[in-house]
């Protein structure tokens, strides 16, 4: 995939969501402005050096079995929900989508249902 044509004018936009997409082999096709702010300029780059072996291989996983990996972390004084998820192209997976989205330290949850 040709990851200087991906576009995404909502997603760039963002202020505290930075959006990144790889493609199967973690070469990095998209980063909204946010990510690029947080992770520099990344696109057409792998990004498993800048992970350790535990996370490479979280990262595998995801990619082969289509799974979902969602948790919190705190980084300084900002707390982030951490979302990946694979993405698809004619019901393939294709690589995986992160959002990373800034949390206030006290949030609200409703059941709803």
């Amino acid at each position: 995939m040709d990851f200087e044509n991906i576009q995404c004018p909502w997603g760039d936009h963002l202020k505290t969501c930075a959006i990144t997409v790889c493609d199967l082999d973690g070469v990095i096709l998209y980063q909204n402005h946010r990510s690029y702010e947080v992770n520099g300029d990344m696109r057409g780059r792998s990004m498993m050096p800048c992970h350790s072996a535990r996370s490479r291989e979280i990262i595998n996983r995801l990619i082969t079995n289509g799974e979902v990996n969602a948790y919190t972390i705190s980084k300084g004084k900002l707390r982030k929900l951490i979302y990946q998820a694979p993405w698809y192209e004619k019901g393939e997976v294709c690589g995986l989508v992160e959002f990373s989205l800034e949390i206030p330290e006290e949030m609200p949850h409703y059941v709803r249902g």
